[in-house]
């Protein structure tokens, strides 16, 4: 296993070395694009209100259980801005040397629908309001390179992230599927959005790196629970998460409006994303396996193409206690005896038994007479008894 893991990590630096190809980067239409030289995400708003997708995922009884503490997640995006009120503890590194912050908006947005604090008077939060944030930034622009986007997820296993979140959609590359493969031997959450279809470039096909096996692939869903017309029904699904009318944090302490533009699998697998914190924080000892199984299996179930499992359900992710789960709690069984660790009991004798009760029966009846013998003969010499006499003497 070490031997593997190291030869993953070196064939991943000798990669990420090496030019990599300009491949589609997000996972949605971004609300803004920024120009050589220029940083301008676009326009907010101050005002917002609850979204049906926070509400149907029940996040007020999960936080009574757990809010995400203790866990690191990774949002490898076009950055963050780390002055927004709801998002000052999150930590923006950059793999593309032109700044940490989010000249489109994205990354700010995914950010803020995995862990945006609880504000006092704002009804929005994160999925896992109390979770540590690191924004890794590879583009600072709609399309971006795989081999940043590689780079950035390997940045993110060594900045000591939990989870990571890539909210967006490239092609098959190889030194994005070595990069995955070092964060998955790392025991990191990988979560992807499964892709948007995108009817100009005719029939959909499937995304990475959702598509890689070990990853979370998260499609989108409405608020029917089905999935979205937009969400990629090729990529391999593991659940579905909320992705239309979408609100969350924005640039400039802002938060965006929902709207139309808005929707998309790079939103829906942040919701994810932030499950797969509040499910490490609450069962810290689960590997990355155990708890993308988790996540499938308490889902409420899916139907039809790119789907998966279903909607994700929170509640259930974070509560559930499994079969094996309960093996773990209850005290072990004690390891069964071999079967000659007892030596069966030897037959009963029972002719030695009948002749050993007639000799005591004989011994105890020679006892008798002897004691009587002892006793009485001594008492009839006393009083002139002789043998063989039978004449009274008195």
């Amino acid at each position: 296993m070490v031997i593997g893991r190291t030869l993953v990590a070196l064939s991943l630096l000798i990669a990420v070395v090496a030019p990599a190809a300009p491949a589609a980067a997000t996972g949605t239409a971004a609300p803004g694009s920024a120009a050589p030289g220029k940083c301008s995400p676009g326009r907010g708003t101050a005002s917002i209100a609850e979204t049906w997708g926070q509400r149907s995922l029940n996040l007020p009884e999960v936080w009574r259980l757990t809010r995400g503490a203790g866990v690191t997640v990774a949002v490898v995006d076009t950055g963050l801005d780390t002055s927004h009120p709801q998002l000052t503890r999150g930590v923006a590194e950059d793999v593309t040397n032109t700044g940490a912050r989010d000249c489109l908006g994205h990354g700010t947005q995914v950010a803020g629908l995995i862990a945006a604090a609880r504000k006092k008077g704002s009804p929005f939060a994160g999925v896992a309001p109390e979770a540590r944030l690191i924004s890794v930034k590879y583009t600072d622009e709609e399309r971006g390179q795989v081999g940043l986007m590689a780079l950035a997820i390997v940045k993110a296993v060594q900045l000591g992230a939990d989870v990571i979140n890539v909210s967006t959609q490239a092609s098959d590359n190889t030194d994005l599927r070595n990069a995955v493969a070092y964060a998955l031997a790392k025991n990191v959450v990988v979560v992807a959005a499964a892709g948007n279809v995108n009817k100009e470039d005719g029939s959909p096909v499937p995304a990475y790196p959702a598509s890689y096996p070990g990853v979370i692939s998260v499609g989108s869903s409405g608020p029917n629970g089905r999935r979205a017309d937009s969400s990629n029904p090729v990529t391999p699904v593991t659940v579905l998460a909320p992705g239309t009318q979408i609100t969350s944090t924005w640039p400039g302490g802002l938060y965006n409006k929902e709207n139309e533009d808005d929707e998309g699998t790079s939103f829906a697998s942040a919701y994810v994303a932030g499950v797969a914190a509040l499910v490490r924080a609450r069962h810290p000892l689960l590997t990355r396996e155990e708890v993308a199984r988790r996540i499938s299996q308490t889902a409420n179930g899916g139907v039809g193409a790119g789907t998966g499992s279903g909607v994700v359900n929170p509640l259930l992710a974070v509560s559930a206690i499994f079969t094996s789960d309960a093996v773990a709690l209850a005290p072990p069984e004690p390891a069964p005896l071999p079967h000659d660790a007892i030596r069966p009991a030897p037959p009963e004798d029972t002719a030695s038994i009948t002749i050993a009760m007639r000799i005591a029966l004989i011994a105890l009846a020679a006892a008798v007479l002897f004691t009587l013998g002892s006793v009485m003969i001594p008492l009839g010499r006393r009083r002139g008894w002789r043998a063989g006499s039978l004449e009274n003497e008195s």
